[in-house]
């Protein structure tokens, strides 16, 4: 994880001074908890998770929140900023600042939509077929969640098929029984891993 980190601290800027890194997979793929050790191993790097920038009625529709909220501040060398979406009380809540750091993360599923990939100083894609990731999500979530796990599997699909993000991964990420594998993804320019 410290090679990981290491290896996109020393990519160069690509919003303003920001490294901004996508974590793209399918829902249960594990994402957030690989998000939360790559951004302690990096000193504490903020982390977007798309979970508050979506809502029920957007599931995949919150591009222009995100470009907003968070791309063109930080894109100015400002903090950006989140209200986090609340999925019980199905409302937004008040802005939560986001740094202009040297690295930060954005994770979620469509971290790497074609709208974000000109933003990006790199995408990692989390390598679980998507049937292990979905029950591994509903697990996760339990029998309170079914009925929106129904709709989200038909909308994960049609999202992934009209804007794919795995094709442009520069890093593949593998979770093994201790830590992580990281290889190079389809996206990866030739003798540059992690920089498409």
């Amino acid at each position: 994880m410290h090679d990981l980190a290491a290896r996109l601290r020393g990519l160069p800027p690509s919003l303003g001074p920001v490294r901004l890194i996508g974590v793209d997979g399918h829902a249960g793929s594990g994402k957030s908890t690989f998000a939360g050790r790559l951004a302690r191993a990096l000193g504490g790097a903020p982390v977007v998770h798309l979970d508050d920038i979506a809502s029920h009625e957007h599931l995949f529709g919150w591009t222009d929140r995100l470009l907003t909220q968070v791309v063109q501040p930080l894109a100015r060398g400002e903090s950006g900023y989140v209200t986090p979406y609340d999925w019980r009380a199905r409302a937004f809540g008040a802005p939560r600042p986001l740094p202009a750091a040297p690295v930060v993360l954005i994770e979620g599923v469509g971290a790497g939509r074609r709208a974000l990939r000109p933003h990006l100083a790199g995408l990692l894609w989390m390598e679980l077929p998507h049937e292990e990731s979905w029950v591994r999500g509903r697990l996760r979530d339990g029998a309170e969640q079914r009925e929106f796990w129904d709709g989200w599997v038909a909308a994960e699909r049609a999202h992934f098929a009209a804007d794919p993000s795995r094709p442009h991964a520069d890093l593949l990420v593998f979770q093994r029984a201790e830590g992580y594998e990281v290889l190079p993804g389809p996206g990866a320019a030739p003798g540059e891993p992690g920089r498409s």
